[in-house]
């Protein structure tokens, strides 16, 4: 039986439309959606994407987005454009009673509400692990929105602008530190990136060399990037020293109170610019709800992507996919879970929408198994390491595999042909070296041009000479 018949059958014994409502609208939420979508019409299912923002972000492309070498636009797909004959809610999910069929939405303005459905995929995601470090809240920055990418990219190159600009050596010194802290993925592709990004703007300041700048990375463990083994690793661990790049292994961030960084080792220094990457957790709003989750706080399910209770029991009308989801790893044996990557996050996201067809169409679902094809880093412009199908990569060719699988990935042809547009740009006139930091208060030089003119009764003076 196909979906469409059966979903004419639904329709034509006089049942409701089931709905269905997607909780997030990133990788899972957004491919969740199109899958569903392409094999069902709206006579046949409902279906509401529920996100804070309109759009997905496509956070391997960020560290580019940093550097300047991807328009950050770029890296972001529209839900509603992307999304036809889907609703889209923007507001955070505030709770969720499964047992009733019901979720709660906060909308950026105006009341919370509860929002019914039929079927439930959970796609939240995850976010920062911050850790209570005296001054990270306050000073610390992440990085896994593509906003968050584009303040960094403003911050790093509006400090050298003010370092260009000031006598006070102190002051200059803390502006041109730049501190990492986390050496997984998104730290150390964050860190190379920005760090060649940097440098090369170098060549358009008559009074910062290349060496003035600073940068470090913390990392609480004695190695970087595990999931690529430790010759890789220690091959990327390498190359960024060579590139003056500090690298404090074993060592933890004790605190960063305005600025001022303590490492565990005793070192201090003075920083304004701190990019928090050390880990990441499954969405706290699961805390809030009546499913089954395990101790790190990820709902449960099966190979299925459904969810199942303590006892293994599927509870009904429930779906996760994606990081906040604890999906066994078929590939890797018993006890083994699926790793938070974006490889197996789009993955699932289309086996999760068939599925739910298939269920919708009183047809079996299918166990989600998928080998790893590689793992894949950037390093910076031209620099990378990678390892695909057991093949140890280094250098340009893997620098051009990581662009090249994560061109594949991202959704869209818009996206695509823009992104490589945008590649070969920057090829051919290089990054600009711009900081847009008063995107952050836009009204400033409003406020400026509105307030009362100076007098001229006490203009300042220069000192006398000599």
């Amino acid at each position: 039986m196909t979906s469409s018949t059966a979903g004419t059958k639904r329709v034509a014994s006089g049942r409701k439309t089931p709905r269905i409502l997607i909780l997030g609208g990133g990788y899972v939420g957004l491919y969740t959606a199109i899958r569903l979508r392409k094999q069902m019409g709206r006579r046949e299912v409902a279906i509401v994407v529920v996100d804070p923002r309109s759009y997905m972000t496509y956070q391997p492309f960020l560290p580019e987005a940093a550097a300047g070498s991807i328009e950050p636009r770029h890296v972001v797909a529209p839900h509603r454009r992307e999304l036809k004959g889907t609703t889209v809610v923007n507001g955070r999910v505030s709770a969720i009673q499964h047992g009733q069929r019901a979720v709660q939405v906060t909308p950026a303005e105006g009341d919370a509400y509860w929002v019914r459905y039929d079927h439930l995929v959970i796609s939240l995601g995850a976010v920062a692990r911050t850790l209570p470090i005296p001054g990270l809240a306050e000073v610390g920055m992440g990085f896994k929105q593509v906003e968050e990418a584009f303040a960094l990219r403003n911050q790093v190159l509006g400090l050298m602008d003010q370092a260009a600009s000031t006598w006070d050596p102190v002051k200059r010194q803390r502006m041109l530190t730049f501190t990492f802290v986390g050496g997984g993925f998104a730290g150390i592709e964050a860190l190379g990136e920005v760090e060649d990004m940097a440098r090369a703007a170098c060549r358009d300041f008559d009074s910062i060399e290349p060496d003035d700048l600073r940068f470090v990375l913390v990392e609480a463990t004695a190695r970087i990037l595990p999931e690529l083994g430790d010759e890789l690793g220690g091959y990327a661990l390498e190359q960024l020293r060579k590139r003056g790049i500090e690298m404090k292994l074993s060592t933890f961030l004790n605190s960063c109170v305005d600025g001022h960084v303590v490492l565990s080792t005793g070192e201090e220094f003075d920083s304004d610019t701190i990019v928090w990457t050390a880990g990441v957790k499954a969405n706290p709003v699961l805390q809030q709800s009546d499913l089954p989750l395990d101790k790190m706080g990820r709902v449960t399910t099966d190979t299925h992507l459904r969810v199942i209770d303590d006892n293994g029991a599927i509870v009904p009308g429930a779906w996760a996919a994606g990081d906040c989801a604890a999906v066994p790893d078929v590939a890797q044996g018993d006890g083994k879970f699926c790793a938070p990557t974006a490889q197996h996050a789009v993955r699932q996201s289309k086996h999760l929408g068939d599925n739910i067809v298939h269920f919708l169409s009183d047809e079996p679902t299918n166990e989600y198994v998928h080998a790893n094809l590689g793992t894949v880093a950037s390093l910076g412009l031209g620099k990378g390491v990678a390892q695909i199908f057991g093949v140890k990569l280094r250098g340009p060719v893997a620098w051009f595999m990581h662009r090249t699988y994560h061109l594949w990935a991202m959704p869209t042809l818009n996206r695509k042909v823009r992104i490589m547009l945008d590649w070969t740009t920057a090829l051919l006139f290089r990054r600009e070296p711009v900081a847009l930091g008063g995107v952050t208060s836009p009204r400033a030089e409003f406020l400026a041009a509105s307030a009362a003119a100076p007098g001229r009764d006490n203009v300042p003076q220069p000192p006398a000479i000599g």
